[in-house]
């Protein structure tokens, strides 16, 4: 028995299956060494076979006793076998065991934890044992089914609250989303002579994160240290946690570089933690460097970094992850999301028929997997695609959400259908009784912008139950860009201006609108108020990933390793553009200047040195994904239109807002972009 049960109890090693090899060989084991067992699979992620056990047991004609039950009632708790819970209550009263102050507690547990409060209160009711024990078992009932209110009744009636009433309370409060009250109710347990504990901390840190309370979380730092857990790895971790959420990524990271001993959740906490704060290149590094350490990335880890790796377009590291999900993962509950992040990232990396397998290969597809191929299908626009795949998901009896009319009417926005986007816009409410929110405004009016309908644009922002936001009035400004309509912009970027008053976008964008009319001196008015805000416009960057490391550049780079051969080949790309007859389009190089130099502020923009570097980095006839933070310009448009051609490439560039492929100078938005 003490074999057993040091096999069944050791955190160093999972030794379970040795004790059921070795209680298999026990001719007439006592009641000791069934309880044991008991004990073992009730801890187990398999504990209905407790139950199983249990049936074999009373079946030889042995009596289970007053340590039998809370092994078993805490098995039905964790499996929610709520009728099989209901028999061993019959057998609870049968034995007489009721009055045990550890059976009465599990009973109530068992009851609360399959959501039968009434059942629980009732045997609360019934005892005379209504210790800080059967409370907080009622109180986590309570907390976890949402009814706060009466878990806080069920707290103030306790006499003498000890640490692990707290903790459920505090818990209870952080769980349903109130984490204001539950920091309260900690400030309010430091008060009493209650000293709390690691649960307690781990809960309040992870309470700070999410509510971002950084000054709060650093006075529990603060009391950590003084009380001697700064050395504890799930209080760090949760640290960790704190500070990445809040945005103090260098604390952070200087809590993850002090620790002697990570494991999986020191990993994935601060890789989570670059992937929130949009630092997905350190994201990628600190997973690469998880991988050299020899720690498993586990399903929180991919889900994580899957993200980074789509926002990147680091698609050889998003296989690897694809090729390791299918090896290790397989099995793990949340493998449908899993394959959800799998078909976000290809669509995002450029390889819309890698999602599309991935897609088709899943057995249960759950709602998000068919919102996330139709945003696929459409940011490559896809349209067509797009709306065959929502047919075949209403054929299979899935009802849409407000993100699938979403990822529609962007479907319509980036192919310029706009009599279908005007239809879908209707059928939403009309056939779907779905409130259009503001992003289904947002793709309508771009839509609607996008064909120069600014009229009938303008009277649906009238109709909008909301006020518009940038993106709105940003995408009209563009639109009034692409239609030269000067009037209307100067309306639209006051009204964006007031909106994101600390945007440099909008500033720049009317610059160019300026510009573009040959307005010099409305140019350089906004230019100095845009200087005299201490306001920048973003750089352009783009990246490409050659064997799975992700090169930057931004516009003039010259800092790369290799930066002689880029512009060899950068040389020799103008050369050949020159010869195929490719003429600069100098209107969107915004600066009074010769047309000689303003061709050559467009040779250096950051997508045609990613390009040239993908050029010189890869075989012949390779494919080229390039990755870029703003909107392409016209004229990087033709001439990778033409570079595919001429160096017989497919090139995939993503921009802010959706996919391009060239190929035989030939590009799948059809120059509607």
């Amino acid at each position: 028995s003490k074999l057993l049960e040091f096999c069944v109890l050791s955190p160093h090693f999972d030794g379970f299956p040795y004790a059921i090899s070795v209680f298999a060989t026990i001719q007439e084991p006592n009641q000791l060494i069934w309880n044991t067992m008991l004990r073992g699979y009730a801890l187990s992620s398999d504990p209905v076979s407790a139950l199983k056990l249990y049936v074999v047991m009373i079946s030889l004609g042995l009596l289970p006793n007053s340590y039998t039950f809370p092994f078993l009632l805490k098995s039905c708790a964790k499996s929610k076998a709520f009728e099989e819970g209901q028999q061993i209550h019959g057998h609870v009263l049968k034995l007489g065991y009721e009055p045990d102050l550890y059976v009465h507690t599990s009973l109530i547990s068992m009851y609360a934890q399959n959501g039968r409060l009434e059942d629980a209160h009732k045997v609360f009711d019934r005892s005379s044992h209504r210790d800080v024990v059967s409370y907080t078992a009622l109180i986590t009932g309570y907390a976890s089914s949402g009814n706060i209110r009466s878990a806080q009744e069920m707290f103030d009636e306790i006499p003498v609250k000890d640490v692990v009433s707290w903790n459920a309370m505090i818990s209870g409060y952080a769980e349903t989303g109130s984490y204001k009250e539950a920091l309260e109710l900690f400030k309010e347990m430091m008060k009493t002579n209650v000293r709390p504990d690691e649960g307690t901390m781990v809960t309040v840190l992870s309470a700070c994160a999410q509510s971002r309370s950084v000054e709060l979380g650093r006075q529990v730092h603060s009391w950590i240290d003084d009380h001697g857990f700064g050395s504890n790895l799930k209080i760090v971790n949760a640290l960790i946690d704190l500070y990445s959420k809040c945005g103090q990524v260098e604390t952070a990271c200087g809590l993850f570089e002090g620790l002697s001993c990570k494991d999986v959740v020191s990993w994935n906490t601060l890789i989570g933690g670059y992937t929130h704060m949009n630092l997905y290149k350190e994201a990628l590094l600190l997973f690469q460097e998880m991988l050299r350490s020899g720690e498993s990335p586990n399903d929180v880890t991919i889900v994580s970094i899957l993200p980074a790796c789509a926002h990147l377009g680091a698609i050889d590291i998003g296989r690897w992850i694809h090729v390791y999900i299918d090896k290790k993962l397989k099995d793990v509950t949340n493998a449908p999301s899993l394959r959800t992040s799998l078909i976000d990232m290809y669509a995002k990396c450029g390889d819309i028929e890698a999602a599309h397998q991935v897609f088709n290969s899943m057995l249960h597809k759950s709602l998000s997997s068919w919102n996330a191929m139709i945003f696929g299908f459409a940011m490559h626009g896809r349209a067509n695609a797009g709306f065959d795949l929502f047919s075949r998901m209403r054929k299979n009896g899935i009802e849409p959400d407000d993100i699938t009319f979403v990822g529609l009417l962007s479907a319509c926005s980036h192919s310029g259908k706009l009599d279908l986007g005007r239809h879908i816009f209707k059928s939403m409410t009309q056939d779907y009784d779905i409130t259009p929110k503001l992003e289904h405004y947002g793709c309508m009016i771009d839509l609607l912008g996008h064909s120069g309908l600014f009229k009938e644009a303008k009277e649906m922002i009238k109709t909008m139950p909301m006020e518009p936001d940038g993106v709105i009035w940003c995408s009209l400004l563009k639109a009034c860009r692409r239609h030269g309509n000067l009037e209307l912009a100067e309306s639209f970027a006051r009204n964006l201006m007031k909106v994101e008053p600390e945007n440099p976008g909008s500033y720049v964008l009317l610059s160019n609108i300026y510009a573009t009319a040959g307005e010099w001196d409305e140019v350089a008015k906004v230019r100095a108020l845009l200087n005299g805000k201490g306001m920048k416009k973003v750089p352009g960057c783009s990246s490409i990933e050659i064997d799975s490391e992700v090169h930057e550049f931004i516009v003039g780079d010259k800092l790369h390793p290799r930066n002689r051969e880029i512009y060899g080949m950068l040389e020799e790309m103008e050369a050949l553009l020159e010869e195929a007859g490719f003429v600069p389009d100098t209107s969107e190089v915004l600066q009074e200047m010769e047309e000689e130099w303003k061709e050559g502020a467009l040779r250096h923009h950051s997508e045609k040195l990613a390009i040239a570097f993908g050029l010189i980095s890869t075989k012949p006839g390779t494919k080229l994904t390039i990755v870029k933070n703003l909107r392409v310009c016209r004229n990087c448009h033709e001439a990778t239109k033409l570079v595919s051609k001429i160096y017989k490439r497919e090139i995939i560039a993503r921009d802010r807002t959706r996919f391009h492929h060239f190929r035989d100078g030939v590009c799948s938005c059809n120059d509607f972009w």
